[in-house]
């Protein structure tokens, strides 16, 4: 229906052919109803789609930004600042997550009324400077905790842009094309919570004492490394905001339509209809139930370094190195996780996934669970005695199969290694054998993208046409709240009452969300779906 010269009309695949503004001029008795569609040019979905990468770029490297020096952050701390304890490492990985939730409402509101390469760049700038402060912490001579603090805070804050991110996902994604797009930008956050400990194992090769810079007074070493990489990656990040990143949206059909955000480009759009409220008990419930998925995950990250210190007498060199190379592990495993949950979630629909996904996680926690008889090495036997032995990996093995013994890096330092005596638990707790902690790992890293990814589809959905800045904004600052009592809660409840207690709270906190999904099951639909203009599919 083009008139001669216009540009072809453009149909991205599964969407249904849309009739041009162009083709109103073959008459004007077809102008009323063909005005009500409005043809997506090659141009402008190419140009919209390539925005849309950027903002997958940008979640990446925002969670990139929290998770690389999540496992080196504790060695690090006790190095710069002997006057820090495992209480205050707790604060250190939740100030990121202060930040962010502070931030996130912030950014949202700005992105709702404002074009959203303002919020995105000016965050993406804050991080930047925030991670060349946090490799300059050992400069002071006092007080470096605090500075390292003050960093992680300011990091955060700039993460806050996530919601961004999400609000303008959402706006430039027709129905049919949300659920996958929301996927890969959960993927990209999963991936990057995931990999950042993968970098930091590479940048482990680096060592503890690297190469200083006197005239700049830089130690480039494997603890101020990897915030280097990250502040390069957020400066590439902001260049490409500019040179590709556009202003799109389009509505649940996916036509172009005016939106406050616009910096100009597609005036040819029309206006979106967006009566009908939103569910807000399904809102709050998703908010409550995403909180439980990061704040497992929070857990589990957090605890990983002092947990294997503890259990496996590691060095804090071989807990960075070893916990990364698993967690690379897990980082292959959930790249297929998410190719396959978007394929399934065809066939039984992202609530039944969710569902699966914290059941899979709950499994993964109770494994932790220490059983048998043998005690972990006490550290003060260490420190008395020399001649007691350090358990290797084939005695931790030992209950489940039988390995040829795998040799540790030696380690010819002082440092003390094994369960602290000042943790009292470490007397009377049971170890958790390496082929507890691997297995859980590997269940843990299977349920926990599923479970992000189908969160943030299905609250997407159920947001629907409305403008979803402030929205998102919530949600992130869900997440953070939980990534702040995360580490909290292992830095108090582990620290003082070990992994026993930990872990069956942990457990409790999983079955209580499950329920809640039982309740409020049957809420969980599209906005299109629950005023009848579309149908649902998988429910």
């Amino acid at each position: 229906m083009a008139a001669a010269g216009s540009p072809p009309e453009w149909r991205p695949e599964g969407r249904e052919p849309l009739l041009g503004s162009a083709g109103a001029a073959a008459g004007e008795g077809e102008e009323e109803e063909e005005n009500r569609d409005v043809v997506e040019s090659q141009e402008h979905y190419k140009s919209r789609w390539r925005s849309i990468w950027i903002m997958y770029l940008t979640m990446f490297l925002s969670s990139v930004g929290f998770s690389i020096v999540i496992m080196s952050v504790w060695p690090y701390l006790q190095k710069i600042d002997p006057t820090a304890d495992a209480s205050f490492l707790g604060w250190i990985i939740a100030s990121y997550s202060i930040g962010q939730m502070v931030a996130s409402p912030l950014f949202g509101l700005w992105s709702n009324y404002r074009p959203r390469k303002e919020p995105l760049v000016i965050s993406t700038a804050i991080s930047v400077a925030a991670n060349c402060l946090y490799a300059y912490v050992h400069v002071p001579h006092s007080h470096n905790k605090y500075y390292m603090l003050t960093a992680r805070a300011l990091v955060g804050f700039g993460a806050g842009n996530v919601a961004v991110v999400r609000s303008y996902i959402a706006g430039a994604t027709s129905l049919t094309e949300r659920t996958s797009a929301m996927a890969n930008t959960s993927a990209c956050q999963a991936v990057g919570f995931i990999l950042g400990p993968v970098f930091q194992t590479c940048f482990t090769l680096i060592g503890e004492e690297g190469v200083t810079w006197k005239f700049l007074f830089l130690q480039l070493n494997m603890y101020t490394a990897p915030v280097l990489f990250g502040a390069l990656l957020g400066v590439i990040n902001i260049i490409l905001i500019f040179a590709i990143f556009r202003e799109h949206r389009v509505d649940d059909m996916g036509r172009q339509y005016k939106n406050i955000n616009s910096d100009g480009e597609g005036s040819d759009v029309l206006d979106q209809n967006t009566e009908g409220s939103i569910d807000h008990v399904a809102v709050v419930a998703l908010n409550v139930l995403f909180f439980v998925i990061l704040f497992v995950f929070a857990v589990f990250e957090t605890i990983a370094t002092p947990l294997t210190m503890d259990m496996y007498s590691w060095t804090r060199k071989e807990a960075v190195f070893y916990n990364g190379i698993i967690l690379s592990m897990i980082g292959i495993e959930s790249v297929i996780v998410f190719m396959v949950v978007k394929t399934l979630s065809k066939k039984t629909g992202e609530r039944a996934i969710l569902h699966a996904g914290l059941l899979i996680v709950l499994v993964g926690f109770f494994i932790l669970l220490p059983w048998g008889k043998k005690l972990p090495n006490i550290q003060w036997q260490e420190i008395k005695n020399n001649s007691i032995p350090r358990t290797s990996p084939s005695e931790m093995l030992a209950p489940f199969w039988s390995l040829p013994e795998l040799q540790l890096p030696s380690n010819h330092t002082a440092e003390p290694v094994g369960c602290p005596v000042t943790q009292s638990w470490c007397l009377n707790t049971p170890m958790i054998y390496l082929a507890q902690y691997i297995s859980s790992d590997v269940l843990i890293g299977l349920g926990y993208p599923v479970c992000n990814v189908m969160s943030y589809t299905l609250y997407s959905k159920v947001l629907g046409p409305k403008p979803q800045g402030v929205y998102m904004g919530w949600l992130t600052a869900s997440g953070s709240g939980a990534r702040i009592l995360g580490p909290v809660f292992v830095s108090q409840v582990y620290t003082h009452l070990g992994p026993r207690w930990a872990f069956s709270l942990i457990c409790g906190v999983v079955v209580v969300s499950l329920l809640l999904l039982e309740i409020v099951y049957k809420r969980l639909i599209a906005f299109s779906v629950r005023y009848g203009r579309m149908q649902e599919e998988n429910c």
